[in-house]
This record gives C-alpha cells, sequence and structure tokens, in this order.
C-alpha cells in the first residue's frame, strides 16, 4: 500500500506542508486492510505480559480510576459492560502485522517516529477529553467511536484524576469513525473519543521529548564522556571573616573548571543517536535459539539477508550508525550498507565486508536482527 492511498489521496509532501505540525485531518477509508483484529482477547493477553505497557482506565461513579499491568486474567472478568478502556503501548513490538502498519507512516523520520498503540473499548469506553504533547494518528478498527476535538490550549484539569482529564471540552468539531477511518491530530489539539461499538483504536504515535527530559538524557550522556583538566587550588587563601561562606574566588575558580566543557553539532548528533534508538526498560531481545557460527552465519546472509527485529531501531548521523543505545563501528566503504539497512529495515543478501560481517555477526547473537525468512532485496 502506497503512502498517498493512506493519506486519503494526498501525496506526503501535501501533507508534511499543509497538516503536520499544523491542524488535525480525517482520512475516510484511510486503511481498512490491517491483518486479524488486534480485540480484546489478544490486546487481554498481551496486558498480562511483563514485557508489555499496558493500562486499564475505568470511568465509574463519577470518578476516573487507573490501574497498570501486567494484570491477571481474573481481573478482566470483573469488568463491567460499559465504561472502560484497556490500552497497550508498543504492540508492534510483538506482532508482525502490526508492526507492518507502524512502518507505513516513513514518510515521518524514524528518529520521530515511536509506537503503535491499541486501545479495546466497550460502548462508553473513555480516557477523557484531553490533549497530548506529540503527533497522533487514530485508526479505527473495528466498531465505531465519535470523536471530538477541540483548538483550546487551558490547562484546567480534573483535580485528584489519575489521569490528565479536561475539566472544561468544548466542542469544535464532531466525526463518527468507523473501521478503517483514521484521524490526524497535531500536538496539544484537544480530543475526545468515546466508543460507540466495541471497538479498537490504533494509535501510531510520534516522539516528542521535553526540554527538560533532553537536557538531563544529555548531561547524563556527558557525564559518561567529560574529562576535565585540573584540580581545585588555593594556595593564595586569604583569611575569611565568616567561615561558612562560599568565597567568590572559588566560585571564580570552579566557573573556570565547569567551562572547559564544550559540545559541538557532532556532539548532539552522537547523544541523539544514542538516545533515540535505546530501547525501552522492558524491551528484552532474543538470542537465536540454534546459533551458527560465523562461517555458517555468512553463508545463510549470502542466501537470504537480514530483517530488522521489531524491537530493533537503526539510525544514522552523518557517518555514524546507532542500533539500539550503540554507536556501530561502521568503515567508509560499508556506510551505505548500513544506511540501507537502516531505510529499509532489512539487509538484502549478500556478501559483505569482514568488519560489517563482523558486526553483523555481533548484532545477530544479541538478537538485533535475523536471518529473513525470505529474500531481503
Amino acid at each position: 500500500m502506497n503512502t498517498t492511498n493512506l493519506l486519503g489521496g494526498m501525496s506526503p509532501e501535501q501533507f508534511l506542508a499543509e497538516y503536520w505540525h499544523k491542524k488535525p485531518l480525517l482520512i475516510r477509508g484511510a486503511l481498512t486492510d490491517v491483518g486479524p483484529h488486534v480485540d480484546f482477547s489478544v490486546l487481554s493477553e498481551l496486558a498480562q505480559r511483563d514485557d508489555a505497557e499496558s493500562r486499564l482506565i475505568e470511568y465509574k461513579k463519577d470518578k476516573w480510576h487507573l490501574e497498570r499491568g501486567p494484570f491477571r486474567a481474573s481481573r478482566f472478568r470483573r469488568l463491567a459492560d460499559t465504561d472502560w478502556t484497556l490500552l497497550v503501548q508498543g504492540v508492534n513490538h510483538h506482532l508482525p502485522h502490526i508492526d507492518d502498519i507502524l512502518w507505513r507512516f516513513n514518510f515521518i523520520p524514524y528518529a520521530r517516529l515511536d509506537d503503535l498503540m491499541i486501545s479495546y473499548a466497550p460502548p462508553g469506553g473513555t480516557v477523557g477529553p484531553h490533549f497530548d504533547a506529540y503527533d497522533v494518528f487514530l485508526l479505527q478498527v473495528g466498531g465505531k467511536k465519535c470523536w471530538q476535538i477541540s483548538s483550546q490550549h487551558d490547562d484546567d484539569f480534573i483535580e485528584d484524576a489519575p489521569i490528565r482529564v479536561l475539566k472544561d471540552f468544548r466542542t469544535e468539531q464532531e466525526f463518527v469513525l468507523e473501521h478503517g477511518d483514521m484521524l490526524y491530530l497535531p500536538p496539544h489539539c484537544a480530543h475526545y473519543g468515546v466508543a460507540l461499538e466495541p471497538g479498537m483504536t490504533y494509535s501510531i504515535g510520534f516522539r516528542a521529548p521535553p526540554a527538560q527530559e533532553l537536557a538531563t538524557q544529555f548531561l547524563v550522556y556527558l557525564q559518561d564522556r567529560v574529562c576535565l583538566d585540573g584540580v581545585y587550588a588555593d594556595p593564595d587563601l586569604k583569611l575569611q571573616a565568616d567561615p561558612a561562606k562560599i568565597g567568590d574566588e572559588m566560585i571564580g575558580q570552579v566557573a573556570d573548571l565547569l567551562s572547559q566543557i564544550r559540545w559541538d553539532k557532532d556532539t548532539v548528533c552522537d547523544f541523539l543517536g544514542h538516545y533515540l534508538t535505546e530501547p525501552k526498560a522492558h524491551v528484552f531481545y532474543d538470542a537465536p535459539e540454534d546459533e551458527l557460527d560465523e562461517d555458517a552465519f555468512a553463508e545463510a546472509l549470502a542466501e537470504r539477508g537480514l530483517e530488522l527485529d521489531r524491537k530493533s531501531q537503526i539510525l544514522f548521523c552523518d557517518a555514524c550508525v546507532y542500533c539500539n543505545g550503540e554507536k556501530v563501528a561502521v568503515s567508509d566503504g560499508d556506510f551505505a550498507d548500513w544506511q540501507h539497512f537502516g531505510n529499509r529495515r532489512r539487509l538484502k543478501a549478500g556478501r559483505y565486508s569482514a568488519d560489517m560481517m563482523d558486526a553483523l555477526y555481533d548484532g545477530y547473537l544479541s538478537g538485533y536482527w535475523h536471518l529473513s525468512s525470505v529474500v531481503a532485496e
């Protein structure tokens, strides 16, 4: 399926210029062929796993209630017939056909693409009126859901609620989405979805880290890499009238020491490569059950190629390549092949340089990628 169909006949260039990060877009019949539906039976099984992030949101007795998984199966047998929603993050990590849907949104850079969350709701199920700080595509799968949206920008939320629910939501537009319909919402577009019939919402979300998080993580990154010269010294120390005072000379000297900390575009590139590919805490990789030795791996690679694990991410910046929070040692002559691997999430069958083979074999043993079941082109 091409991107033009996904965007209702609009080209990616037009969508990015007119809608992305700017205004909502309703797309009727955007994607109807989604493969096997991830309905409540499938979603509730995922919500019982340790390696899946899940939440259950209920509205009962005029109050919002939030529980976090993993859940026991018995918890779901106690649910009412209405007014609750089960949400599971990163379903693309667990189901191949959901992973395929996520990567159809490759008209947005992978550095921005986050995951595909799926929520199930019976009639009345909702997470309340709210807004997100990131872009999102909301694809309706099965059933019907009423969406109301607003351009309001107030931050007046219901006090003491475990989730951020707007206290005074003012509807400006309303849509009923049926199977295959999709609603794009830019950041901070207030929205309120209520299930009219049992069904699922596939939410394709994008990363938009807050400035504070970026700053914090960048300082952590620098902490492991900064090496400053010098040591604090005060051979000309004078007697202070107030021994508890931090003196101006000490402040000035420490300021001079810290002024050695420098960063440039290459530093930020390297930070983002590590940060944006770092797996979330609950993500683990499975090594091959019957691992091949290096020679057998090289022969299999020459015949079949590789495909990235669904939980893996390769990004590159300038001539540097990053995978799953690590910088990959890449020779100049191999960069185009790594670039292809990151862009296509597949590496074509063939023979590669000794340096690249060493890195590919290490990644294979770690479960970062796997030999393709079909020949990768």
